[in-house]
């Protein structure tokens, strides 16, 4: 037993030391040699083992950093232009009733992209030139003009409020009287010679047809006196009438505005422009407006003065025949054209000869059918076509020739 235990105590021993060698062995190696091999212990030389797989490390895929952008700044596209700024070279005063102060709004929208000229509504609503005791126009149109800021023209539309009588003394005349008619003339004259004395040019603009027909009516006559009054203190009018009716020359309140699609002009009340209307009653004024005050343009409407007795014109060449003798001044110097006697002797007329009359050698002008188409072979043939509806012969070849060729 005790033998047993010996011999038990030596192999373990034994074992130990041979496999302690083993691996200090194999320590050894692994530091000699840069890649190590695996090393067989005591008990592999028995049982043989597959040696394991290298353990392949894996390799990182460097990954491009993601740089991240600044969004662009958006791009702002702009359909209206961009205008500059710049100083107010011209002032526009508007005057007059209620549709004066409307068509001062449409006159602004129209000149939109005109910055140099500025617009001023003045325009005073229920006023007229028949009371001039609620307000009167030419003393209003005097002081604006002799006011700190320049006037470079001036716009009048009025009317609306003029169908009343006007008191002279303790007389009433009744609208559209001889004798009213008369002071109303006088006084569209009183508001055209604040801007001829002035200088300053005046556009009146006619009334447009309203609802009522009776006021209509008047207002043809009102507009009447407004154009002759403006024509002869050297100013311009501004038909409004053609523009507000429809085909009939009736009033309407749908029509074309002014890009020329049909839209509401008018009002419920059948008077007021909307915005529209307004709009296309300024477009008229705006033509004008930007004839005249176009860079290098002298401007179609000057206000001249005129005489405070007649009204005419003072200037000489604008007088009656003051033209003509402007040209005959001009032409005094130059060279005589001598004309043949047979074109300086031209008759206003010709010889007047009756159509049907006989003439000089008794032959009437018309005659008969028969002879004017002749006599023979031909004016047989005219007969047929003509009068019996027989049509000719067709000949071979000819277009009128539809048998079949044979």
């Amino acid at each position: 037993m005790r033998l047993c235990s010996l011999l038990t105590l030596f192999a373990a021993t034994c074992l130990l030391l041979l496999t302690g060698a083993q691996t200090t062995l194999a320590q050894q190696a692994r530091q000699q040699q840069p890649q190590p091999q695996p090393q067989r212990g005591f008990f592999q030389f028995f049982w043989q083992q597959p040696a394991p797989p290298p353990v392949v490390q894996p390799q990182r895929q460097r990954v491009a950093p993601v740089v991240r952008r600044r969004p662009a700044a958006p791009v702002v596209v702009r359909d209206d232009p961009v205008i500059p700024k710049v100083d107010v070279a011209h002032h526009l005063l508007v005057m007059g009733d209620s549709l004066a102060h409307l068509l001062a709004g449409g006159l602004e929208d129209a000149l939109e992209d005109r910055p140099d000229l500025a617009v001023l509504a003045r325009a005073k609503a229920d006023s007229g030139l028949v009371r001039s005791d609620f307000y009167d126009w030419p003393k209003v149109a005097a002081d604006l003009l002799a006011g700190d800021q320049k006037i470079s023209l001036g716009v009048m539309m009025i009317g609306l409020n003029d169908r009343q009588a006007i008191r002279e003394g303790d007389t009433v005349h009744e609208p559209l009287s001889p004798r009213w008619l008369e002071l109303y003339r006088e006084r569209i004259a009183a508001v055209t010679q604040v801007f001829a004395a002035k200088r300053v040019p005046l556009i009146w603009v006619g009334a447009p047809p309203v609802q009522n027909g009776r006021l209509s009516a008047d207002f043809v006559t009102f507009n009447e006196q407004y154009r002759q009054q403006v024509e002869r203190a050297g100013g311009q009018y501004v038909d409004l009438w053609g523009a507000f009716v429809d085909t009939e020359s009736r009033y309407t309140a749908m029509g074309p505005d002014v890009s020329g699609q049909t839209m509401r002009l008018r009002l419920g009340d059948g008077i007021h422009f909307t915005a529209a209307g307004a709009r296309k009653a300024a477009h008229f004024v705006d033509l004008l407006v930007r004839r005249m005050f176009e860079p290098g343009a002298q401007g179609s409407v000057i206000a001249l003065p005129v005489s405070p007795d007649t009204g005419a014109p003072s200037s000489p060449e604008l007088q009656p025949g003051g033209v003509e003798r402007l040209i005959d001044q001009m032409v005094a110097g130059l060279p005589t054209i001598s004309l043949p006697a047979a074109l300086q002797a031209k008759p206003a007329a010709g010889p007047i000869l009756p159509l049907t009359g006989a003439t000089t050698g008794e032959q009437a002008l018309l005659v008969s059918i028969p002879d004017a188409r002749g006599r023979g072979e031909l004016a047989g043939q005219l007969d047929r076509i003509f009068g019996e509806g027989i049509l000719p012969e067709p000949k071979p070849g000819r277009m009128d020739d539809y048998r079949w060729p044979r």
